[in-house]
């Protein structure tokens, strides 16, 4: 069996990978190459250190916690609403398969529909504020978990189920002990990348039509050539992004414990 990689050294190659391209940047921006230019003109790349001064002095101020507390607003809402409404409905109906032979053509067009093009429509139903970017949000993330969810519980091994059956488990401790802990891998993959969609989800809204928020603010640095105030507010949602699949994975180790990778990783 594989030895688990060393979390200090995995650290270390993470933090060289973003070094490097850091300087990989630097350089095509500031080293002169063809006629005493740069390959990429810090007009529309900017620099890494300008990025990063930019995004340090927002930190420090206050305007920028405030659109970054709008944004987190709705990114959790959309996260939490969509995750369980496709925890949900993936359950239900990978245990009714003539409820999901009924709703699936429905639920594959609903998947289809381009979320860019809801976006507008969600602003009329439920204004500028915060609940049409909590909508756009919960139609990327529910999709996702749902998907995962009917695919876990419908991977269930029929053997397993019948040995179950034998040893007296009603529906309820099925659905304890069987169903729920072989769906948890699946839930918690599609959780990951839904992390990543309820953000994009929100800052799209925002970028659309909003009065605050990181995609408000990227939209306004947008709008006035500001190509280093939409680096700082996309290295932010980076971070931001970071932080929620940071605290997703504590939680995924914490209830799937008995998986021999992730009890390895918590020696």
């Amino acid at each position: 069996m594989k030895a688990p990689m060393n979390r200090g050294k995995l650290l270390v190659l993470q933090v060289l990978v973003g070094l490097g391209f850091l300087v990989l940047w630097h350089l095509l921006t500031t080293v002169p190459v063809i006629d005493g230019k740069p390959l990429m003109p810090p007009f529309f790349f900017s620099t890494p250190l300008d990025v990063l001064a930019r995004t340090a002095k927002d930190f420090a101020g206050t305007e920028i916690w405030r659109h970054l507390g709008i944004t987190l607003l709705e990114t959790v809402l959309a996260f939490a609403i969509g995750a369980l409404g496709g925890i949900v409905v993936g359950f239900a109906f990978a245990r009714r398969e003539l409820l999901a032979a009924i709703f699936d053509p429905y639920v594959k067009a609903a998947n289809a529909l381009p979320r860019v093009v809801l976006a507008p429509i969600f602003a009329l139903w439920f204004g500028l504020g915060i609940w049409s970017k909590v909508a756009l949000g919960f139609t990327l993330v529910f999709f996702i978990v749902f998907f995962n969810v009917y695919q876990g519980i419908k991977e269930v091994s029929p053997t397993v189920l019948a040995n179950a059956r034998m040893l007296g488990m009603n529906e309820r401790q099925l659905l304890r002990h069987v169903y729920w802990p072989a769906a948890l891998t699946w839930m918690f993959s599609s959780l990951h990348t839904s992390v990543g969609f309820a953000l994009v989800g929100a800052v799209v809204g925002e970028y659309l039509g909003s009065a605050g928020g990181l995609g408000y603010k990227i939209h306004e640095a947008e709008s006035v050539f500001d190509v280093t105030g939409v680096f700082s507010g996309m290295l932010i949602l980076a971070i931001f992004v970071i932080v929620i699949d940071t605290a997703v994975t504590m939680i995924e180790n914490r209830l799937l414990v008995w998986r021999p990778d992730t009890a390895a990783k918590t020696v």
